[in-house]
């Protein structure tokens, strides 16, 4: 007991030593009190902004700077595919007559919500006696927007997560106070895909009451499909638990055998009216419009008259003109050629990107069956570049921006330390960008790993991991925060 007590402040001492960890601390977690305003706490920066306000101090000047490649950014490229619909290049304000300048409904422009409805009925639930109407969609101004709404309206219950996640959820289980976030953690074993006995676990073993998770998930690039899905969404119907899914990944599958198709809880739902199935899906990922926020909620109708509400004084709606010109983009014909092309393009840049990866000696033994992210294990690499945050900061001097693994550790509150966090020796690879950015980046990598075989930039490297000239001041301010 005493030699694992001494381990855990060995490694607590280390990580207020380190200045990636210290710079991380400074940027990520929330004061204990404010320093500015009164009563005014900061939530912590996301890892996405971290990693942009380091990759600027390092000279980055932002969106598509030519010197740099952003792996770090979670947008997809946005331009024209071969083989898809063309990008939209304006809209028609006068389609909508004087209205189109008032406020859209909270619940959004009902046009939109049906047609949402239908292309999940014509895409998922063909011959289904239960189908999805408009009352069954919320329209919101960005996915975590309705992510949002959803916590809003969820009583003092458990809820439970996985890591690793996506980093906007640590704000967001944070910010909620009436839930309590109950972590569970991916395994190597399962290739970092849910375990569904393990779920089923949890949920009774902790009165769970409602889960929220990616799929396919952010980071690892992992999807539960098939019959996993079904029986993930049995699990949320049998044992009472409001399955939160967000599914802004849904078009991004690299199976050969269902080129063309998606993936979507939705095919597995037995009453719309009553499963407690919750879909989060935008514009955002599989029709490449970040910029546009224009997303939805999709579950029972109870529940989207509650997030409707919830809208009024949380966001108050999605952006009324850009609704209206969404409408076209869910028909058959564009969602088709779109997805189509979406699968080519970006399984051709995952290929490229795990092939180049190979010839650095960093395999990856669970290669991204979805999304456009590889979690990338660094366990290979010599200490101490096999510490995520190390190697995003020896990656930020080839100007390359990735992510540290630590930032997808979701610690609501900070109630966990990140000393033993299984995300430490992991960094986040979006192949997002363009293929000429790809190469730009890898090309960037691969110097990091050349200079880590010679022994004077290997020694280079471990001066991250020397004491600081303050080591008081350093455990002073940060050693509470990383307990």
């Amino acid at each position: 007991m005493a030699e694992a007590a001494e381990l855990v402040l060995a490694k607590l001492k280390a990580e207020q030593l380190s200045e990636s960890h210290i710079k991380f601390r400074e940027h990520t977690t929330a004061p204990s009190n404010s320093q500015g305003v009164p009563g005014i706490i900061a939530p912590g920066a996301t890892g996405v902004i971290y990693v942009t306000d380091r990759a600027s101090a390092n000279g980055y000047k932002g969106g598509d700077d030519p010197e740099w490649a952003n792996f770090g950014q979670g947008a997809p490229e946005t331009g024209p595919l071969p083989g898809a619909m063309p990008r939209p290049t304006s809209v028609d304000l006068s389609a909508g007559g004087d209205e189109i300048n008032e406020y859209a409904p909270t619940a959004g422009v009902k046009e939109l919500r049906q047609a949402v409805a239908d292309y999940y009925n014509r895409e998922y639930r063909q011959g289904k006696g239960s189908q999805y109407t408009y009352r069954n969609v919320c329209i919101v101004p960005g996915g975590r927007a309705g992510i949002a709404r959803v916590c809003s309206v969820i009583g003092d219950v458990f809820v439970g997560y996985q890591v690793p996640e996506y980093t906007a959820y640590d704000a967001l289980l944070s910010c909620f106070h009436r839930l309590v976030p109950i972590p569970s953690s991916l395994s190597e074993k399962d290739g970092y895909k849910l375990n569904l006995e393990q779920l089923r676990e949890t949920i009774n073993g902790t009165g769970l009451t409602a889960v929220v998770m990616s799929n396919p998930r952010n980071p690892t690039g992992q999807a539960v499909v098939g019959e996993e899905l079904d029986a993930l969404v049995k699990i949320g119907v049998e044992t009472s638990t409001t399955m939160i899914l967000d599914e802004f990944y849904s078009w991004y599958q690299y199976d050969p055998d269902k080129h063309g198709h998606s993936k979507s809880a939705a095919e597995y739902v037995k009453d719309v009216k009553t499963d407690p199935i919750v879909l989060v899906d935008g514009l955002t990922k599989n029709w490449r419009l970040p910029g546009w926020r224009c997303c939805w909620v999709v579950g029972p109708e109870d529940l989207i008259e509650a997030i409707s509400q919830s809208g009024s004084f949380l966001d108050g709606g999605a952006n009324h003109p850009l609704q209206l010109a969404a409408i076209p983009l869910l028909s058959a014909e564009h969602v088709q050629k779109d997805r189509l092309a979406l699968q080519e393009c970006f399984k051709a840049k995952r290929d490229y990107v795990l092939g180049r990866l190979d010839e650095m000696g960093l395999h990856v033994k669970h290669p991204p069956h979805a999304t456009f992210y590889i979690w990338l294990d660094l366990s290979s690499l010599p200490e101490p570049l096999n510490q995520g945050l190390v190697f995003f900061e020896e990656c930020l001097k080839e100007k390359v921006i990735v992510v540290p693994g630590l930032s997808f550790d979701v610690n609501p509150a900070n109630r966990r330390s990140l000393s033993s966090s299984p995300c430490a020796r992991f960094v986040r690879l979006s192949f997002g960008p363009k293929m000429e950015k790809l190469k730009l980046g890898l090309d960037g990598i691969a110097r990091v790993i050349e200079r880590s075989k010679d022994p004077a930039g290997l020694e280079a490297m471990n001066k991250d991991l020397k004491p600081s000239a303050h080591p008081d001041s350093v455990e002073g301010s940060h050693g509470k925060q990383a307990a």
